[in-house]
């Protein structure tokens, strides 16, 4: 099984089959062929790996952007593996994202199978994650931009949701209204109401299946949302 065991026989479900498959099957040969890999696959956690493995092929459609690989953006995605899954992991996705890269990622097609296979709490966690890698080096470009929102419309992320996460990364002077997916000239229960709306629907136990390394990222997101919450509430001197 080579230096991809791990991930196959971890089980990818859904992910060895469609465009994504394609996409893996170009990097890992003919290792689908294998009788074990298919029992394994049937036997695995399909729902984290191929959430693993869809951040990994959407992440090289955001790197690519704007015409250069950095290594800050190498490096955000190395960490993020090794902190979250161990070194033996870390160095198995970043295998296998360095022959994702080489490859043209049909992006509409690879997001209509995430979102067909992946829940929208944990589709809005592969939002937060790219934008976290495009923000790798102190700036999220116009390309990054523009491929990232491309991905969250074929995702089916909504516009206030999307233009939410994106404020955590892109600030701008109402950042923190943005995040709350409220006007600045919203009133205070207005913006009560959004927070508690947004802390059910980004809360961190919405995706926690996916495993404790998403789970804290997701906490990092909830927090930003709490933060917000805590400015503006700062600002116009409300509890």
């Amino acid at each position: 099984m080579g230096k991809y065991g791990k991930w196959i026989t971890g089980g990818l479900g859904w992910a060895i089959f469609g465009p994504i498959g394609g996409i893996l099957g170009f990097a890992i040969g003919s290792i689908f062929d294998s009788t074990e890999i298919h029992t394994n696959v049937i036997k695995g956690e399909s729902g984290r790996n191929g959430f693993i493995v869809s951040l990994l092929v959407l992440l090289s459609a955001v790197m690519k952007a704007d015409g250069k690989i950095l290594k800050s953006e190498l490096d955000f995605v190395k960490k993020y593996f090794l902190d979250n899954f161990g070194p033996a992991a870390s160095q198995e996705a970043m295998i296998l994202l360095r022959d994702i890269l080489k490859q043209q990622v049909p992006l509409r097609d690879v997001c209509a199978q995430i979102r067909d296979n992946v829940d929208y709490s944990s589709r809005l966690q592969l939002i937060h994650l790219l934008f976290g890698v495009a923000y790798a080096d102190g700036v999220v470009s116009v390309e990054e931009q523009n491929v990232i929102n491309a991905i969250a419309s074929f995702l089916g992320i909504s516009t206030q949701d999307y233009e939410s996460i994106k404020a955590m990364f892109v600030v701008n002077i109402n950042s923190y209204y943005t995040i709350l997916e409220v006007e600045p000239t919203a009133t205070n229960e207005e913006i009560k109401k959004s927070y508690r709306s947004l802390a059910i629907k980004h809360h961190p136990d919405k995706v926690g299946y996916l495993g404790d390394d998403v789970r804290k990222n997701a906490e990092q997101k909830f927090q930003k949302i709490t933060e917000a919450y805590d400015k503006v509430k700062k600002e116009r001197g409300f509890n």
